[in-house]
């Protein structure tokens, strides 16, 4: 976590409490200045065939492999996950990098179209300099998912980590730089929502952003206000649906994967559970045990299952959220209260007798808590899967692969998996609906989100000259 002190700022390990450093946030003049460094990058940077510009993005996957460990380690200081989660977050981003390195060209390749023209294609051009506000939960990911493909279509790119991890996000410019990638096309500002703002106002062609609901809605005005092209994920709040005719063994286990990855602190962790009748004792007697047996101690330990939440406050949020729901009618079936040990540590905690009015089933909850909700039928729960203002990602489970994947579809969200947790894949796009935001990431989609898509069209003859006039 950190802590803002006038014009300074101070980054704290979430699993002992103590300060790991203090950081200088950049002035509206540094971050200006950042800004014209990368739009005098981009262009030579536009210039380079996209051949060229995936070998550095080949170059940057071999370093992050080969730096995983001290990566991982410094992505668990600074924000509190397992290394074991940190270090595949590192293979994750190198990972993203080998896919643009080796699909990017093909993606920018031009796609012909038929007219009365000559020739009518339609070229992807880069747009400049395009500007990136990223969280704390996913540090180096969030910002790989985003600058790779941005990179490859021939941008350049700001990039602002949160005030909770810097270093995560000084490191991978480092890495990026090693490789030999020119000045100035990737650049990191630090800083808290003041910097946010500079960047926005800044003359960029572009901002991606993702964060809370709050946030965005100010980032979106601003960024309105200046007209730029903008792509907001505002987290989520995903449904997984247990259907009657569940494997309840493989659903439990992926109900505690997808639900406590992270320290739940994910926008596409399962955050509400909703369980057939006829399945339901069998499935939350499983999902208790598996609970149960998660082990939590220093994220450090390649032992350990659950670290500490992010910081003191999101502590307080988080229990206020569950005290709340009990006071409302909910049940405490395991867990429910802060754990008496240093760190911002939370017991993983299951809630049963749940409805959608409470605070655990309308907000987005970050932290090891799930709700479950006992449905009659499919209808029901479609029903109360779309109760919700965001639309991110759903999972739902069943063994007749057909009618799981009917009721996926009538699940209104951006991403769904059927007999699988939620994951984001450098092949699939990225990105949701209702208050979850627009625009997508990954996949080709993610890479066009800021590319210029021009139609080109090309006359050996003049239509306008050649023609008859009566």
């Amino acid at each position: 976590m950190s802590k803002r002190q006038s014009g300074w700022f101070q980054t704290v390990n979430p699993a002992t409490g103590k300060v790991l450093r203090k950081f200088k946030a950049a002035t509206k003049s540094d971050v200006k200045k950042t800004v014209e460094q990368a739009r005098k990058a981009f262009e030579k940077w536009r210039e380079l065939p996209p051949s060229r510009r995936a070998v550095y993005l080949e170059r940057t996957a071999k370093t992050l492999r080969a730096r995983k460990e001290k990566l991982g380690r410094l992505v668990t200081l600074e924000m509190g996950k397992t290394i074991r989660e940190s270090v595949s977050e590192v293979l994750k981003c190198a990972w993203a990098l080998e896919y643009y390195a080796e699909n990017g060209e093909k993606f920018l390749g031009p796609e012909t179209a038929k007219t009365d023209a000559t020739d009518s294609y339609v070229a992807f051009e880069p747009l400049g300099v395009i500007a990136s506000i990223m969280p704390w939960n996913f540090p180096l990911w969030q910002c790989v998912r985003f600058a790779t493909p941005a990179l490859m279509a021939g941008n350049t790119v700001v990039f602002k980590p949160s005030s909770v991890t810097p270093q995560s996000g000084l490191a991978l410019q480092e890495a990026l730089e090693s490789t030999g990638l020119p000045p100035g096309c990737f650049n990191t500002v630090l800083g808290s929502a003041e910097v946010s703002n500079y960047l926005i106002e800044a003359d960029t062609a572009g901002i991606s952003f993702t964060g809370s609901v709050s946030a965005g809605r100010s980032v979106a005005e601003l960024a309105g206000k200046h007209l730029r092209k903008l792509v907001l994920e505002l987290g989520g709040s995903d449904p997984f649906v247990v259907l009657d005719d569940a494997d309840v063994e493989a659903a439990s286990s992926g109900a505690v994967a997808g639900r406590f990855i992270n320290c739940g602190q994910s926008c596409i962790a399962s955050k509400r559970f909703f369980v057939a009748k006829k399945i339901a004792d069998e499935f939350l007697d499983h999902f208790v045990k598996k609970t149960r047996s998660l082990i939590v101690g220093d994220p450090l330990h390649s032992e350990t299952d659950i670290g500490p939440l992010v910081r003191e406050e999101a502590l307080k949020v988080l229990d206020g959220q569950i005290r709340d729901s009990v006071k409302a009618g909910a049940n405490v079936e395991l867990g429910g209260e802060r754990l008496n040990r240093r760190g911002f540590f939370y017991a993983p905690t299951i809630l049963t007798n749940v409805n959608p009015g409470m605070r655990m089933m309308k907000e987005e909850t970050f932290g090891p808590v799930a709700p479950v909700m006992v449905v009659k039928d499919d209808e029901e729960a479609v029903k109360y899967a779309n109760m919700s203002e965001f639309g991110l990602g759903a999972s739902v489970w069943g063994q007749d692969i057909r009618r799981a994947e009917k009721v996926a579809r009538q699940i209104a969200t951006g991403l769904v998996s059927v007999n699988n947790v939620v994951v984001s894949d450098p092949r699939m796009p990225f990105g949701g609906v209702k208050k979850s935001g627009f625009g997508r990431e990954l996949s080709r989609y993610g890479l066009l989100e800021f590319a210029n898509i021009k139609s080109v069209r090309l006359y050996e003859k003049s239509p306008i000259a050649h023609a008859r006039v009566e």
